[in-house]
């Protein structure tokens, strides 16, 4: 019976692609650009409301990757749901588990800034690999050090040049009378890569913070004064430090304000203030759904990442760099 075993058949791992209940718009945008189906798996709830798991196609020796962004009021059972299928599929005996999280849940929770303080981004990583994920594929972390959290491959990639491109391709702007701002020290490094990528030139808003989802702006760095200002950030909430630094920059005379951010997570009143904020518009991806996005009338605007978080799945499957994908530069 074993005659065979000197000449043996080739290995034939295949793709598969699955979604969670994070975004699954987003993964059939994917599914479709791949060229595959988003099928063979199966969840659902308790009424205890305990998730379930099943794969109901084989997945032996296969290369599994499961859409899930990690938002939304039910982000603890996203996260949940992202553990059990994982634990699923690894018993299932699939050859690599790559979790593809565009929003990476607790990504805020990354350090002790008080004492007796939890980091929440660092259980998230040990649960996802206790849970047996072999691979992240993310986007725009709040803080690149959280790739560190991990003791496996993190691709991280970034929506920067996509939100670039919209206001390139989108917008007749005087690049030499436009400013791009970063509504805080730690978003400086990324709002020079935009304004160097625009061609354009660069502030900073000095805002201190007394509570969560709560900041004041002190001053800004930079000339902003009769310049269009493209405010860029990680990620827009409440959207209640965002309206507050649009306030102050007007207050400082500046022209029309346009803001932008991978991740437009959009908790109340967020989108309230936003319409009424003395901006033009708000323009984020589609990593994390938005049902008033791109209405007649609503300055909340969507572009989408599929394409690249497409490209990203089939050079991670093929053993191909990904370093090109999103403009070349991923060290945000």
């Amino acid at each position: 019976m074993y005659e065979n075993l000197s000449n043996p058949a080739p290995i034939n791992t295949e793709i598969k692609l699955y979604t969670g209940h994070g975004n699954p718009e987003l993964s059939k945008k994917i599914a479709d650009i791949l060229h595959l189906e988003l099928q063979g798996l199966t969840t659902e709830k308790f009424a205890n409301g305990e998730t379930y798991a099943r794969f109901t196609e084989s997945v032996r020796g296969d290369d599994v990757f499961f859409i899930q962004t990690m938002a939304g009021s039910n982000v603890n059972d996203l996260i949940m749901e992202t553990l059990i299928v994982a634990d699923a599929a690894k018993r299932a005996s699939c050859r690599k588990f790559t979790a593809v999280i565009p929003h990476y849940g607790y990504a805020r929770q990354d350090r002790k800034a008080a004492p007796r303080e939890p980091i929440t981004a660092r259980l998230v990583a040990n649960l996802l690999e206790a849970a047996g994920v072999d691979q992240v594929i993310t986007v725009d972390l709040h803080q690149g050090q959280i790739q560190g959290f991990f003791n496996i491959p993190v691709t991280h990639l970034t929506g920067l040049y996509l939100l670039g491109d919209y206001f390139l391709k989108n917008k007749d702007f005087d690049w030499a009378n436009t400013v791009v701002v970063s509504p805080d020290m730690g978003r400086a490094k990324a709002a020079k890569k935009l304004s160097d990528y625009l061609g354009c030139e660069v502030a900073i808003a000095h805002k201190s913070r007394p509570k969560h989802n709560a900041a004041e702006v002190m001053g800004i760095i930079g000339n902003i004064e009769g310049k269009t200002c493209i405010v860029n950030d990680d990620m827009i909430d409440t959207a209640g430090t965002l309206c507050g630094s649009v306030k102050k920059l007007k207050e400082m005379g500046a022209g029309k304000i346009y803001v932008c951010a991978t991740h437009g997570i959009f908790t109340e009143p967020a989108i309230e203030r936003l319409e009424e904020a003395p901006i033009e518009e708000c323009v984020v991806t589609d990593v994390i759904p938005c049902a008033v996005a791109n209405q007649e009338g609503s300055k909340i605007k969507t572009i989408s990442i599929a394409n690249e978080l497409a490209e990203a799945i089939f050079s991670v499957y093929t053993n191909k760099p990904v370093s090109d994908i999103f403009g070349g530069n991923l060290n945000l």
